[in-house]
């Protein structure tokens, strides 16, 4: 079996790197090829990953290369791990909004667009390329914007699912705080890509023992704290939203708090650096515990669940992936790409059915969709107009004052990546 890396060069792929070689047995990989322009990056994560992979007995060969076409040739999967613009346009993401007291950050919001512009037609190339090169690839994308930036592949007619992390980190941290293995953890995960809502957690399967309630009744405010939410607001939904709900339910607090403190983007760059230094050492044979604080907790894990399942190898049956609806959520279109339980197998990816959904979640996943619909025509075919529609839609931005200037702020600040601009 052969996975080829888009973006092999990032300071996640160690963390990648290292569940291949844990879990060999689930996703038999005999190569694995890291594909990156940044030639310096890319030896130094390569050599990593080879010492990884020979500490931990994995007999796979690990081949870097800049040349796309190469190394997609004959992949069984091919995933999406790209940042285009890099740390330096995360900064700017996640600054030039809060003038307009927005949030500023990376996946959501004007940030959030701005990336989804600089990144669907870079990844939609490499798609293209990939399905002359070897059609019958898969194409496992955890490039964010997740959710847009999977319509764009599905649309495009690209054997293509979504992945995010937030699910299986969730999964973890329930399972540790009921005393049972991960796999006996089965969400009630819905909503869209960073836009999700845990409404059900049962043990066993689809059809298990919701435990959910007895999980908020005893470790409710524990829970909020780890997602930056108030318990309260746990207490009176009675779901666990994701971390990324705290943009929307407490937008204004975090908003204060982005303007005292260095960004992310910063606090990602300063890690990148040393991880880089760390990577260089060749005595080095693991992740460090570094990494960790990096993000992208349980990536590894779950790529390599929906890779194997996709290649028909193992894999657990159901995963939460990013699919067409296809009549899942009946108040979205059949071509939202929406964040639920699937069935994935060879064929792909399909969604499970899903209880009715609260019209307070159901209510802002539609405004959310309608944004993704105008960000994504914005980024197939760019024009300032485009643009302004995507920003005022977004319940985050939303008044014409706002969305006017950062209509502009996004322009200006993303013009070398901007075909049309």
């Amino acid at each position: 079996m052969k996975l080829t890396v888009v973006g092999g060069g990032s300071t996640y792929t160690p963390e990648l790197v290292d569940g291949f070689a844990r879990l060999r047995d689930t996703l038999p990989v005999e190569e694995l090829v890291l594909v990156d322009p940044a030639a310096e990056r890319l030896e130094l994560v390569g050599g990593l990953a080879r010492r990884i992979f020979a500490k931990q007995g994995h007999g796979g060969r690990v081949v870097t290369t800049s040349d796309l076409d190469a190394g997609v040739a004959d992949a069984d999967a091919v995933l999406l791990q790209l940042r285009v613009g890099g740390q330096a346009a995360r900064e700017q993401d996640e600054t030039w909004p809060l003038e307009c007291g927005c949030v500023g950050q990376e996946t959501t919001g004007a940030g959030g667009l701005a990336k989804a512009l600089r990144t669907v037609p870079v990844v939609l190339d490499i798609a293209e390329r990939v399905r002359r090169t070897n059609p019958k690839a898969w194409i496992i994308d955890f490039t964010n914007p997740v959710g847009i930036v999977t319509r764009a592949l599905l649309q495009e007619g690209h054997r293509a699912v979504g992945l995010c992390n937030v699910a299986i980190g969730l999964q973890r941290k329930f399972a540790a705080r009921l005393g049972v293995a991960p796999a006996e953890v089965h969400l009630d995960h819905v909503g869209l890509n960073h836009l999700t809502w845990e409404t059900g957690v049962r043990l066993g399967g689809p059809e298990g023992e919701n435990v959910l309630p007895a999980l908020l009744a005893e470790h409710g405010a524990a829970i909020a704290a780890d997602l930056r939410l108030p318990p309260a607001l746990l207490d009176r939904l009675g779901v666990v939203p994701s971390y990324y709900l705290r943009y929307y339910y407490t937008h204004d607090e975090v908003v204060r708090e982005m303007r005292t403190k260095p960004s992310r983007a910063a606090e990602v760059a300063a890690m990148e650096r040393e991880l880089l230094e760390m990577y260089g050492d060749p005595s080095l044979d693991e992740k460090p515990a570094l990494l960790a604080k990096r993000g992208g907790a349980f990536y590894s894990e779950a790529a390599v669940d929906l890779a194997a399942a996709l290649l028909g190898g193992g894999g657990s049956p159901y995963q939460v992936v990013n699919a067409y609806n296809r009549g899942t959520l009946p108040f979205l279109p059949d071509d939202a790409v929406i964040e639920v339980q699937a069935a994935v197998g060879p064929q792909g990816a399909a969604p499970l059915p899903v209880a009715p959904v609260d019209p307070l979640y159901a209510g802002l996943m539609a405004s959310v969709t309608t944004y993704e619909d105008l960000a994504l025509d914005a980024a197939l075919r760019g024009g300032r107009d485009r643009v302004f529609r995507a920003l005022l839609a977004h319940p985050l931005v939303g008044q014409y004052a706002y969305a006017d200037t950062l209509t502009d702020q996004l322009i200006a600040h993303n013009r070398e990546h901007l075909a049309w601009a």
